[in-house]
């Protein structure tokens, strides 16, 4: 908790000897990790084109393909080219639909360039659950913008990413850059 005074130390009982090391607590991850935010009714790359551009963080629309936020960033301005068709497989994609996911790809890199100056980026899918894919059911290419010195110790050793940027500000940058 922040308070006038700045963060405000919260001891606790029972924690053992302090090791110096400051919390940052990230409470909504969990309902990532435990997959309890996940909808049942169906997939939500389905459902995100149904939603208003603000509310589903989409940043532009295609005409087979849609470009969305993802909802738990690597970096700011992590974003997916995803078709509206529900296709699991690559190899499945029409070549309209093929053409278009690279041309987002393309459009998402020069847009988060001239946006917040990425020195590269990691593009790429994850196909199938075994290959890493939190919806194998629906096809996405991930564009994660990357700076020198973004990953320190914080991802390697303390499983958390910090992100200098709420999703409806980087939304509303890259949206407006589109």
């Amino acid at each position: 908790m922040t308070g006038p005074d700045g963060p405000e130390v919260v001891g606790q009982d029972g924690v053992g000897v302090p090791d110096a090391l400051q919390r940052l607590w990230t409470p909504h991850r969990l309902a990532y990790v435990q997959g309890s935010k996940r909808p049942d009714e169906g997939c939500p790359f389905c459902h995100l084109p149904e939603k208003s551009d603000e509310d589903a963080l989409i940043l532009a629309r295609g005409k087979t393909v849609y470009a969305v936020l993802n909802l738990y960033p690597y970096n700011p301005g992590h974003l997916m080219a995803v078709p509206y068709r529900h296709v699991a497989d690559y190899t499945d994609l029409t070549a309209e639909e093929t053409v278009e996911v690279a041309e987002f790809t393309q459009r998402a890199m020069r847009v988060i360039r001239e946006v917040s100056s990425a020195h590269g980026f990691n593009i790429g899918m994850n196909q199938g659950v075994i290959a890493g894919a939190g919806i194998a059911a629906h096809l996405h290419q991930h564009v994660v913008p990357r700076w020198g010195g973004d990953a320190n110790f914080m991802p390697v050793i303390g499983h958390t990413k910090v992100l200098p940027q709420l999703l409806g500000e980087t939304r509303q940058l890259l949206a407006g850059a589109w």
